[in-house]
């Protein structure tokens, strides 16, 4: 079992100092939030709480994933970074392209984008991208950056996206990983079938067992059974080495988790914090 380290929480200016004190700890991976904005008058509903009110503070900050993976890829040589989750529609995907590829070749392919349709219109309102259909729309970003990176002049004909030849450089020597999150059928069908895996996020060992059954159905109607997939999951609950087994078996490659918010605290001082992830991995992971 891996595991990945969640950021949310800590103080950006400690980032590169934890991804250190991760990539010592044994953790294979850490995973950065995302939004651009957050407008003082909000009316979209957040969908994982039952009166819709996010599960972030309003003080919370939100660097850029791709330039704040850059600079932690710089201070590591084996620590993985993913995405949880990055709104790829609320982008242009010929940017977005750039971006993520940038990081995934200065890093040396380290670089994984979980991604999510999007919940918060009025971020898109303010990026000037259609909150319409935007799964739909995510899906053709997907097929364009995937071409893109492959290297070579592209071009695309779709029902969102229409131009003539490009290229972007630098191409990339390895296929960027893409995991799907949410819970929501088509979020399992788009696992399935574009994606490499699926994110889910804060549930309980109950409820995840359940959707990593509907995933598996999801997959065998996909066609997909058989082929190589990740599982990145945050359980609620300690992981024991009879649960971690259980997971395993059905399933789950990775556990997403923080080390101060297991321990039910708010990031510490980033002394403190470094000897929580420390911990961790010694209880956890070795």
């Amino acid at each position: 079992m891996k595991f990945c380290h969640g950021l949310i929480g800590a103080k950006p200016e400690y980032w590169t100092r934890i991804a250190v004190a991760c990539e010592a700890a044994g953790f294979d991976s850490v995973s950065v939030s995302d939004h651009v904005l957050l407008p003082q008058t909000l009316e979209s509903k957040y969908p994982y709480t039952p009166d819709g009110t996010p599960l972030f503070s309003p003080e919370e900050d939100w660097p850029d994933a791709w330039v704040a993976i850059g600079a932690m890829s710089s201070v590591t040589t084996t620590l993985r970074f993913l995405t949880n989750v990055f709104v790829l529609p609320a982008r242009n995907p010929f940017l977005a392209a750039k971006a993520i590829g940038t990081a995934s070749y200065m890093s040396g392919g380290r670089v994984g984008l979980g991604i999510g349709a999007g919940w918060m219109r009025e971020e898109f309102d303010l990026l000037e991208q259609s909150f319409a259909k935007r799964g739909r729309r995510m899906e053709e970003m997907i097929e364009i950056m995937q071409a893109l990176w492959a290297g070579g002049m592209v071009e695309y004909h779709g029902e969102f996206y229409d131009f003539a030849p490009v290229e972007m450089r630098p191409s990339l020597p390895a296929p960027v990983p893409i995991y799907v999150g949410g819970h929501s059928d088509i979020a399992f069908r788009r696992a399935s079938t574009i994606g490499d895996g699926w994110l889910g996020v804060h549930y309980t060992v109950e409820e995840l067992f359940e959707y990593l059954t509907v995933l598996q159905h999801a997959r065998e109607d996909a066609g997909t059974a058989d082929r190589p997939f990740e599982v990145i999951a945050s359980p609620m609950a300690v992981p024991t080495p009879d649960l971690l087994a259980e997971l395993e078996g059905a399933g789950v490659t990775s556990i997403l988790t923080s080390s101060w918010m297991s321990g039910g605290i708010t990031a510490p001082e980033i002394g403190r914090t470094e000897e929580m992830i420390a911990s961790y991995g010694e209880r956890f992971i070795h």
